[in-house]
């Protein structure tokens, strides 16, 4: 894990050293397991997520944008009595465990001073926020509840005592000798980087493997001297927050880890490293949770329309043979004198080709005229049953693209965008619709816009489902700004608002509508743009459906670096 206690001591000195004495103006709740403080320091607003989320658990200053709920849940309505308007007196961490404690007080409903902790245990699916009345030690509410049933250690309850997860028994690192270090481990029985996790709080097995590596032949001499020479890093605060991709995984820490090869970005705070890592990654994780049922039924629908079309192609070769049928029923007209009721087949000449003969089989429970009439009738079907078949192959096409579209617009959606998506599926009468109470939407609500600033400072904005690019290509864009969208691939469309961008706007914009499209993760992706006045919308297409021409196409990678670069502040 990158988020140990080694990272948790340097991010809580990082967010002591920006928040300490600040104030909290606001709380939100903007998902279940997550909290954004915001806290004014040094006259300036700072966010503080605090997440409790099985696989995200963190805390961090953030720059990211949240959408808070309509109705704010229970939790963090009682943090709002309990902490907006109070001052933050000091932050710290527990041990080098991934406890992080922020101390506030302030004056509560009667005037009285009142002094709270607010505790993030950073435990993997076990984390939790905890607030906590300091004077009585009493817990007033946590963001998971856990009773004494699950942990018989400790519940965590409105009410309840606060208790503190066990202590590990290990030693510190920062106080660690190569003679102590080397009494730890048992050099004869290897896996030295699991008996440095054993022995020493806060390290993590990626940070000991790190030791191992950097000690090269590993011995009571080299395995101490590495050890011991990473602690000094750190002890010293000789952070550079660091993200390393290695093998097509990323791994993030507050120095580079050498282990995990050359391919290192740094940032100039660990907040910033976070915030980079996780873009995408929870929101992703919440749309999963929130669209499940639709991505299941765009999966449905596009397993249903592809063999819907190979059953339809299968009938349409089958189709094929009519011309051969028709063949069948005139030389069976012409030798019905030859036939005789319980004949199998019949071989006769071929009067379109010279000296060609034809074996006809026959059905010997009919007459031989009703043979010759069941072949003109096969043969009448089948010329019927062209023209029915390829037009419902080409309606099951235009579904399957359509519903290509939807599963790319599920893959880099907002929990905003999961429910115009679902509004979608409704008007189109794919799924039913579910009326929820004190959820009325108004009719005349516009879709909200994903905006973003290339470097010239040109807003770009970019349609992140099909309501949002038709409204964004329909009814938004100016008839002489450049429309882009990936050539041939399902994707958003995207609009600078600007009638003379510079070359290298242009190429921004394109980049983001190769990243907003099925092609994210391919090079060299091919981005087909033109004036919004060359775009049109067939009648009767599907939502998100345009035709377009005067077109010229540009080649473009696809960066998640280079879209948070451009991302709206």
């Amino acid at each position: 894990m990158s988020f140990d206690g080694l990272f948790t001591k340097a991010m809580t000195e990082e967010i002591s050293t920006v928040l300490k004495g600040g104030r909290i103006s606001k709380v939100h709740q903007p998902y279940k397991n997550e909290l954004i403080l915001v806290v004014r320091s040094g006259r300036k607003n700072y966010k503080l997520l605090l997440s409790a989320h099985p696989s995200y658990a963190r805390a961090q200053i953030t720059e990211e944008e949240y959408e808070n709920p309509k109705e704010p849940p229970m939790f963090c309505m009682l943090l709002r009595k309990h902490l907006e308007g109070y001052t933050i007196d000091d932050i710290y961490q527990t041990g080098l465990d991934r406890m992080i404690t922020l101390e506030v007080s302030g004056r509560n409903e009667l005037g009285d001073l009142s002094k709270k902790l607010l505790i993030i245990e950073i435990m993997g699916r076990h984390s939790n926020i905890i607030l906590i009345d300091k004077e009585r030690n009493m817990i007033l509410d946590s963001i998971k509840h856990v009773s004494s049933a699950v942990n018989s250690y400790r519940s965590i309850l409105p009410g309840q005592e606060y208790i503190a997860p066990p202590t590990q028994e290990k030693a510190d690192p920062f106080t660690a000798t190569a003679e102590t270090i080397s009494q730890a481990i048992d050099f004869n029985s290897g896996k030295l980087n699991k008996q440095l996790v054993g022995a020493f709080t806060g390290i993590s097995p990626m940070f000991a493997l790190e030791v191992v590596y950097r000690a090269g032949l590993a011995n009571s001499t080299t395995l101490p001297n590495a050890f011991i020479s990473l602690i000094h890093t750190l002890s010293n605060k000789e952070y550079s927050p660091s993200l390393m991709n290695a093998d097509g995984k990323q791994a993030f820490y507050m120095i580079p880890l050498e282990h995990l090869g050359p391919d290192v970005k740094s940032f100039p705070t660990l907040s910033e490293l976070l915030d980079r890592y996780y873009f995408g990654k929870a929101a992703r994780d919440r749309v999963k949770q929130q669209g499940h049922d639709l991505e299941r039924f765009v999966s449905n629908e596009l397993e249903k329309n592809e063999k819907k079309i190979g059953k339809l192609k299968k009938t349409l070769k089958d189709t094929e043979r009519g011309e051969e049928y028709q063949l069948f029923g005139e030389l069976l007209t012409a030798n019905l004198y030859q036939m005789k009721r319980g004949m199998k087949d019949i071989t006769v000449a071929n009067y379109y080709e010279e000296d060609s003969f034809v074996t006809i089989p026959l059905n010997p429970q009919l007459s031989p005229s009703d043979n010759a009439q069941k072949y003109f009738s096969k043969y009448q079907k089948a010329k019927n049953a062209v023209g029915f078949v390829q037009e419902q192959i080409e309606k099951a096409e235009h579904e399957l693209n359509y519903f290509e579209m939807l599963y790319q617009q599920l893959q880099s959606a907002s929990p905003r965008d999961i429910e115009e998506i679902r509004e979608e599926l409704q008007e189109e009468g794919y799924i039913r619709k579910k009326q929820k109470k004190g959820m009325k939407k108004s009719a005349n609500a516009k879709p909200q816009l994903e905006t973003y600033y290339s470097s010239a400072g040109d807003e770009i904005f970019v349609g992140k489902n099909n309501k949002q690019n038709d409204y964004l290509t329909n009814k938004f864009a100016r008839r002489d700004e450049l429309w882009f969208h990936t050539k041939d691939i399902p994707g958003s469309h995207v609009v600078i608002r600007s009638e003379n961008p510079s070359d290298q706007t242009i190429l921004e914009a394109a980049m983001l509508a190769a990243y907003f499209s099925k092609a994210k993760d391919s090079s060299s992706v091919p981005v087909d743009y033109t004036k919004v006045r060359h775009v049109k919308k067939p009648n009767g297409s599907k939502p998100g459906f345009v035709i377009y021409d005067n077109q010229l196409t540009v080649y473009v990678t696809p960066d998640a670096d280079g879209v948070i670069a451009l991302k709206q502040k």
